[in-house]
C-alpha cells in the first residue's frame, strides 16, 4: 500500500507543459477583446500592432540597435529554416547537436541543402558536445537550450568574439530564461509559444549586422522557397523586419504576443522573466536533491535548463525494464497526475528516454511547482504499488 498520504491541494495552474506554454498569470480570454480581427494584417492600425511587438520585443530582450527583428511564418521551425536556406554555403559550417531540435537542424545539412561543407560535432542526452571543437572560421548552428534533454549552453564563453563564420542560435526555450550573450550571435531565433506562453505559429528571427552583411554578399547556391527568401538581388528584404509579415499573421495571435509582452515589462523586463526561471528552478532543485527516484537528465550542474527541466526516473525496477515498458509507467504516471487535476503534459519528449519535462519558464507561478512536488512523490508511490515493488 501507498504509505504516502494523497496530496489535497493541487496547483492553481497545473499547465507544466514545455509548448505550448503556460499563458501568464492571471490570463483570460478577454486579453484579446481589442484584437484587430476581420482586419487587413496591411492596414494602418494592424500593421501598427505588429509593428508594436517588434518594439517590446527589442526592448524586453535588450537588443542591440543594429539588430533587425521580425515576425515569419512557421514558429521557431520556420524562423530557424529562413536562416539555413538564405545564410548557409558561403562557408563550411558546423552543426553541434544534442538533443531532437538540434538534430532537425542536421537533416538539412546531411540531405537538403547541397552542395555543403558541413561538420556534425554531436554528444548524446544529457550533455554537451565538446564546444572547443567548434571552428571560429565556419559558420555554426546551435541550439541554446535542448528543450528535449533538459541540457542548455551555460554561456557564450566558447564563442570567438573574432570569429569570421556565423553563429545561428535556435533560442526558442532559451530567450527570457537565460542570459543571451547578443555580441557573440549572428542569428537568434525563437517562438511566442515557449517562454512568452503565447499562441503558436509564428516565430520570431532576430539578425544581427553580421547576418545582414552576409545577406547582401552572398546568394546560396540552392533554390530559396518564398516562405525562407530574406533577400532578392542581394538586397535584404527590409519590409520582413517592419512589421510587413510574409503571409497573413493572425490579429488574435499578435495580440496575445503584446499581452505577454507588456506583463514582461510590468514585472520589470527580460531580467524580471530569467529571475523568475531561476526560482522556479530552484524549487525542482531542491526536490531532486532530496528524492531518490529522479536525477536530472543534465549531468552537469552547470548545464541545467531553467525552463525545460528534464527528469530521469532511476530506481531499478524502473531501469531494469524493456523502453516500451517504461513509457506505458510513464504514461500512466502523467495520466494519474492529469485525473487528479494536479499537472498536465509532463512527459518527456517522445524522442528523448522515457522521464519527466516540467517547464519552468516564467509565466509558471513558483507556488504551484511547490504544490506539484508532493503530487509527484505520491503519483510515483502510486506507481510503485502497482507494479509490486
Amino acid at each position: 500500500m501507498n504509505s504516502l498520504q494523497k496530496p489535497v491541494i493541487v496547483p492553481d495552474n497545473p499547465r507544466f507543459s514545455s509548448g505550448p506554454c503556460a499563458k501568464r498569470p492571471g490570463w483570460s480570454l478577454a486579453a484579446l477583446e481589442k484584437a484587430l480581427t476581420g482586419r487587413s494584417h496591411r492596414a494602418r492600425e494592424p500593421l501598427n500592432r505588429i509593428q508594436e511587438v517588434i518594439a517590446r520585443t527589442r526592448e524586453v530582450l535588450g537588443l542591440p540597435e543594429d539588430f533587425r527583428v521580425g515576425i515569419v511564418p512557421a514558429s521557431d521551425t520556420g524562423a530557424v529554416e529562413m536562416a539555413l536556406w538564405s545564410l548557409l554555403g558561403a562557408r563550411g559550417v558546423d552543426f553541434l547537436t544534442w538533443e531532437n531540435f538540434g538534430e532537425q537542424w542536421v537533416i538539412d545539412g546531411e540531405s537538403q541543402l547541397r552542395p555543403l561543407d558541413y561538420r556534425i560535432i554531436r554528444a548524446p542526452y544529457g550533455e554537451l558536445p565538446d564546444l572547443r571543437q567548434a571552428d571560429p572560421s565556419r559558420d555554426c548552428v546551435f541550439v541554446w537550450n535542448g528543450t528535449t534533454s533538459g541540457v542548455r549552453l551555460p554561456d557564450g564563453d566558447w564563442i570567438s568574439s573574432s570569429r569570421e563564420g556565423l553563429t545561428i542560435c535556435d533560442a526558442t526555450s532559451g530567450v527570457l530564461a537565460h542570459e543571451m550573450p547578443w555580441d557573440k550571435l549572428d542569428v537568434v531565433t525563437y517562438s511566442w509559444q515557449k517562454v512568452m506562453g503565447g499562441e503558436a505559429g509564428f516565430g520570431m528571427l532576430l539578425l544581427g549586422p553580421r547576418a545582414a552583411e552576409r545577406l547582401e554578399s552572398f546568394t546560396p547556391p540552392w533554390p530559396i522557397p518564398k516562405l525562407f527568401r530574406m533577400a532578392k538581388g542581394q538586397k535584404i528584404l527590409e519590409d520582413i523586419f517592419r512589421g510587413k509579415t510574409i503571409n497573413t499573421i493572425s490579429m488574435l495571435a499578435v495580440e496575445d504576443a503584446l499581452d505577454a509582452l507588456r506583463w514582461i515589462e510590468n514585472i520589470g523586463g527580460g531580467k524580471a522573466m530569467i529571475a523568475r526561471a531561476e526560482a522556479n528552478f530552484s524549487v525542482v532543485d531542491a526536490w531532486v536533491a532530496k528524492t531518490p527516484w529522479v536525477e536530472f537528465l543534465a549531468r552537469d550542474p552547470a548545464t541545467r535548463s531553467r525552463t525545460s527541466l528534464c527528469l530521469s526516473l532511476t530506481e531499478d525496477w524502473f531501469t531494469s525494464i524493456d523502453e516500451k515498458a517504461r513509457w506505458a509507467i510513464v504514461d500512466s504516471l502523467t495520466q494519474l497526475l492529469e485525473q487528479e487535476g494536479a499537472a498536465l503534459d509532463i512527459a518527456t519528449h517522445r524522442a528523448a528516454l522515457p522521464g519527466l519535462r516540467i517547464w519552468c519558464g516564467g509565466t509558471v507561478e513558483q507556488r504551484d511547482l511547490a504544490m506539484l512536488l508532493p503530487w509527484l512523490d505520491w503519483a510515483w508511490a502510486e506507481m510503485r504499488d502497482k507494479h509490486g515493488v
